[in-house]
C-alpha cells in the first residue's frame, strides 16, 4: 500500500509536471493552460451526466428488488474519473477520459467484482453468543437426540443475539 501512495503522491505529479513543461513548450503556456481548462470542465460535465445515468439505474434495479452492484462500482469508477479530470494535467485526464468510455469502465467492473471479497454470513444464518464456551450452544443438537436439555432449566442470557433470514409464506 505505501508503494501505491508513494507513486500517487510523488511520481504522478513529476510526470504531470514533465508533461505539461513539454506540452507548453510545444503549444505555448495560454493554449496549454487553455486545454487543461477546457478538459476538466468537460470531463466534469461528462461524469455529472452519466452520474446521473447511473444513479437512476440504481434506483430502477434497486425497484425491482435486484442489487445494483455492476452500477455501484460504475458509480465508484465514474467518482475516480471527475477526480482524475479536475486535477490539472494532461496524464490525469487520459486516465479520467478513459474511465468514462462505457466499454472501459465494463471491463474494470468486471475485474474489480472478480477480487471483491463477499460477505458469506450475509445470505445465510448467524449466531453471536456471549455465553461462555462451557454451555451449550442452543442449535448444536436436536432436541429428539437427548433429555439432557429437558432436564435442564432455560437459561435466558442478555447479551445474545440470533440473526437471520425469514420469509412469510401465507
Amino acid at each position: 500500500m505505501f508503494r501505491f501512495l508513494f507513486i500517487l503522491f510523488i511520481v504522478v505529479p513529476i510526470i504531470e509536471i514533465m508533461v505539461l513543461m513539454n506540452v507548453g513548450a510545444w503549444l505555448g503556456a495560454w493554449p496549454t493552460i487553455a486545454i487543461v481548462i477546457i478538459t476538466a470542465w468537460l470531463g466534469a460535465k461528462n461524469v455529472k451526466q452519466q452520474g446521473v445515468a447511473t444513479l437512476n439505474s440504481v434506483q430502477a434495479k434497486m425497484a425491482k428488488g435486484e442489487m445494483p452492484s455492476d452500477e455501484i462500482v460504475a458509480g465508484l469508477l465514474l467518482l475516480v474519473a471527475g477526480v482524475l479530470l479536475v486535477t490539472p494535467g494532461f496524464v490525469t485526464d487520459f486516465f479520467g477520459l478513459s474511465l468514462l468510455i462505457p466499454n472501459v469502465r465494463n471491463m474494470l467492473i468486471k475485474y474489480v467484482q472478480t477480487h471483491l471479497v463477499t460477505n458469506r454470513n450475509a445470505a445465510g444464518f448467524t449466531y453471536q453468543s456471549s455465553v461462555h464456551k462451557q454451555q451449550q450452544e442452543p442449535f448444536s443438537q436436536s432436541p429428539f437426540q437427548s433429555d439432557s436439555l429437558r432436564k435442564k432449566p432455560i437459561e435466558h442470557h442478555r447479551g445474545e443475539t440470533l440473526e437471520g433470514e425469514f420469509e412469510r409464506k401465507e
